[in-house]
């Protein structure tokens, strides 16, 4: 007997999952808070020199700060520089009069600004940015500390999932919860720059852990008629959180407070874990069948299955764990040490990079949209609600593998089309941008749920990091990718869109898992490799169906 006949006893799908389910949902609502934080925390409003006798009107000044400020190419008034001396306008008579005489045909001198910034506080009142002036020259420390928190997450990834395989999912996630907690109030409380970004960067890591083992401990405790529609579910977490982060950050308009409301969750958080279950499949990899035997009883119980004594009792799960121990502990090298599970390593890495990569090229790249921040986070968020309908369909139906090479085709479909609306054209751009964003999404959402089915369960944690390393590689990447326009314009969305279609490309390389028992061991993935006659002598020792 195996793993999947014991949950079938004690109930694959009932209460007991639901409430694991609502009980991990917070930690998906906590990620795009999180992660989309910067779109208001680093946001810069309008900014111009700090003069003194300035009038006190941001916007009925101009006439003023004409003679004050140089202008920009683009016709408006220059941000980061001032002249050195007021300058007479031409409009006026002394200015005619210097006019005349040639004295304002040399370029003024201009210098930096000495006396600091003065800021627009009418959408936001206060940022990063304005609290330590991270603008025109030190612009470059602001988009910075976006890539310090993703570094900070792909060290976490490899950390989680390492340690999660090693020493489980439930210790792991209050780690997880405890540091963001911390971490999340000392970046509230920072005193400069330096303090933010560390303290951010460390937080980074610390929600790493949400995003690797949320998923693996819902699916091991689900059987595979249900996996599909509790994955679709829980993912549908993450959009909420996107909307929320629009109302929030609405409501709240100052960087400290923003921070502290999307890290005080966690306090609840941490108290909810006395309900979360491990996971009984990893206790019964690492042999420990008292604490899984509880486990599986109170699973029963709450989905009001009558248990014979005997098929669960603890000494047939025993005999479970038996063939299920793993002597040797997980290390990232097992993920390339067999053909099969090298094959779905280097796949999966792949299809990650693509998907993270297509996705944040597409989140950032919102002009054109004719939208304030505010709306276009809304509208990204509302428009991942149907792209949730269409996973759920898809990949019931057509399966994991074409669901996953489909929505990433068109995500590159979408940014080619991009590339042949010309820029007149803004209501059709902004639909091919709402259309990209529904399939970028999900293609996100296939890839948490077609991955965790990949891996077997004693490298599962292991795996999912990996991934998630890749992954937020790509994320950051992203960014980067945005400068190639200064080579050419349409270089970015071709950038996108050819990496978008090269993982649709590697998917259809993956194994399908739809219907299929979650694999438990290294040999339960080589056996699906391996010639029939071989698996039909294993097939006694442990019958798992493939």
């Amino acid at each position: 007997m195996g793993f999947e006949e014991l949950l079938e006893q004690v109930g694959g799908f009932g209460p007991f999952q639901l409430r694991n389910v609502a009980l991990l949902a917070l930690p998906r609502v906590l990620l795009p808070l999180h992660f989309l934080l910067p779109i208001f925390l680093a946001a810069v409003p309008a900014h111009r020199c700090a003069l003194p006798g300035a009038p006190a009107n941001f916007s009925h000044q101009d006439v003023w700060l004409e003679a004050h400020l140089p202008r920009e190419p683009d016709g408006t008034l220059s941000s980061c520089l001032r002249f050195a001396y007021p300058q007479a306008l031409p409009n006026t008579t002394l200015g005619e009069e210097r006019q005349s005489r040639g004295e304002l045909e040399d370029e003024p001198a201009t210098v930096p600004c000495s006396q600091g910034w003065e800021y627009d506080r009418s959408e936001f009142s206060s940022t990063i940015a304005t609290e330590w002036d991270l603008v025109c020259e030190q612009k470059g420390l602001n988009r910075a500390a976006s890539t310090f928190f993703f570094a900070g997450v792909l060290v976490g990834a490899v950390a989680f999932g390492y340690l999660s395989d090693r020493f489980g999912r439930r210790r792991l996630l209050l780690v997880a919860y405890v540091s963001t907690l911390v971490l999340g109030l000392a970046s509230a409380a920072s005193v400069s720059y330096v303090m933010f970004a560390i303290t951010r960067t460390l937080t980074g890591s610390a929600l790493a852990g949400f995003t690797i083992i949320v998923m693996p401990l819902e699916l091991e405790w689900l059987d595979v008629e249900h996996r599909t529609v509790a994955g679709v579910l829980s993912s549908t977490f993450w959009t909420g959180g996107m909307m929320l982060l629009a109302l929030v950050g609405y409501l709240i308009r100052d960087w400290r407070w923003l921070l502290l409301a999307v890290t005080l969750p966690c306090a609840p958080g941490i108290l909810s874990l006395w309900w979360v279950p491990e996971s009984a499949r990893w206790l019964l990899t690492q042999g420990h069948v008292k604490e899984a035997h509880r486990y599986l009883l109170h699973c029963a119980r709450l989905n009001g299955r009558p248990v014979c004594e005997d098929s669960l009792s603890q000494e047939a799960v025993s005999k479970v764990a038996a063939g299920e121990r793993v002597v040797r502990r997980p290390s990232y090298l097992d993920l390339f040490r067999t053909p099969r599970l090298r094959h779905i390593s280097l796949c999966c890495v792949v299809v990650w990079f693509g998907v993270n990569f297509s996705y944040y090229g597409l989140s950032l790249d919102v002009s054109g949209l004719g939208l304030n921040v505010y709306q276009t986070q809304l509208l990204f968020g509302a428009v991942e609600l149907p792209s949730k309908l269409l996973v759920y369909l898809s990949v019931r139906y057509a399966g994991r593998r074409l669901t996953q090479a489909g929505t990433l085709l068109g995500t590159a479909l979408a940014f080619g089309t991009r590339l042949l609306v010309s820029s007149d054209m803004k209501s059709w751009s902004t639909v091919l941008a709402v259309m990209g964003k529904a399939f970028s999404e999900a293609a996100f959402t296939t890839a948490y749920l077609f991955t965790s089915e990949l891996y077997p369960t004693v490298l599962r944690q292991t795996g999912m990091g990996l991934t998630a390393l890749v992954g937020r590689l790509g994320g950051s990447l992203a960014p980067l990718a945005a400068l190639l326009d200064g080579v050419w314009l349409s270089l970015p969305k071709l950038t996108y869109g050819g990496i978008a279609l090269l993982a649709a490309g590697t998917a259809l390389l993956l194994p399908e898992t739809r219907q299929a028992q979650l694999p438990e061991t290294i040999q339960d993935v080589e056996r699906k490799s391996a010639p029939t006659s071989l698996q039909e002598e294993e097939m006694p020792m442990k019958q798992v169906q493939n």
